[in-house]
């Protein structure tokens, strides 16, 4: 089977289509026909390993495992003796690491059954961006229906999502994009938009109930500021000097007043949310942006355009 491999660490470059063999499945694993994967902040992040602190459990000088990719859609191949949930042909999405690839390992508790009225591409563009969303919002941020909730990275993966799931919620949504995704966010069905290149919203007067940082990059002082007294600032992403921040930080800055300052951590792939994720996409209440396309052999080149132009939503990545 065809597989992307990475021996070295560097830029899009160091990815190569290579001829590997196909996996058998453990007793409590399946094998998956890919139809689809797509591209997330964690795989270049491993490819460059940045930061640098990936280098200590992934590889010092080099990757101990040559594979990427983790969003994957397609069909079951076989199964192990011990899965239960799934057998031959059943349509599935969810996590597996190495998915950009024709086939790959995967356990059945990071499975989902695909919706039968979503394409694998549309199936393949939700597990990693939307699993952060759902928990950044619904656990960490402890969303509530009414609240004032704003998003900032609003026309990423992970922000595409959590503007439509924080209007499933209930809450009234402010998101902050740069000029060209304004549109794009009011129709997914933000109440406000900002324009972070005309207005810094840490300077309005307006608070929040609940903050998601998917691409932070002010101090924690300016999203303190900007929260009501009882409000709720999770950090989803963003520079790792923001992550660290969150992190060594949040804990201290929450314990004056009644504010709750903090990061998510990376998110749990629990297939119960993977479940309720399909049912929100099967019933139209939340759908990937999609910007673009690429088949398997053009990988590298898909990672190229999501390094340099910020792609709207997800990239997905056709087997």
């Amino acid at each position: 089977m065809k597989a992307i491999i990475y021996q070295k660490y560097g830029s899009p470059d160091v990815l190569e289509l290579q001829e590997v063999a196909k996996s058998t499945p453990h007793e409590n694993q399946l094998l998956i026909k890919v139809q689809a994967a797509s591209i997330n902040a964690g795989d270049w992040r491993m490819m460059r390993a940045d930061p640098f602190l990936i280098r200590l459990g992934g590889g010092f000088l080099r990757p101990k495992d040559s594979r990427l990719g983790s969003d994957v859609a397609g069909r079951v191949e076989a199964v192990g003796a011990n899965v239960k949930q799934f057998q031959p042909g059943d349509e599935v999405f969810g996590c597996a690491h190495g998915s950009f690839a024709e086939y790959v390992l995967a356990r059945e508790t990071k499975l989902a059954l695909k919706p039968a009225n979503v394409t694998f591409e549309v199936a393949a563009a939700i597990p990693v961006a939307a699993l952060t969303a759902l928990q950044g919002l619904r656990d960490a941020g402890e969303i509530q229906p009414g609240q004032q909730v704003l998003i900032q990275g609003a026309s990423g993966g992970v922000g595409t999502f959590a503007v439509q799931l924080a209007k499933h919620f209930g809450a009234e949504v402010t998101a902050v994009c740069s000029t060209r995704n304004l549109d794009m966010v009011r129709s997914l069905g933000a109440d406000q938009v900002i324009d972070y290149t005309k207005e810094d919203f840490t300077r309005n007067p307006q608070r929040y109930d609940l903050m998601l940082a998917v691409n932070g990059y002010h101090a924690l002082a300016a999203y303190k500021r900007a929260l009501k007294p009882q409000g709720i600032y999770v950090c989803a992403g963003g520079t790792m000097p923001q992550f660290f921040q969150a992190i060594l930080l949040g804990s201290l800055m929450s314990k004056s007043g009644g504010q709750k300052m903090g990061s998510m951590g990376m998110a749990k792939v629990i297939q119960e949310d993977l479940v309720y994720l399909g049912e929100l996409l099967q019933t139209g209440q939340i759908s990937p942006v999609i910007d673009r396309s690429y088949p398997l052999s053009e990988t590298a080149e898909a990672f190229r355009y999501v390094e340099d132009k910020h792609a709207q939503g997800k990239v997905v990545i056709t087997i």
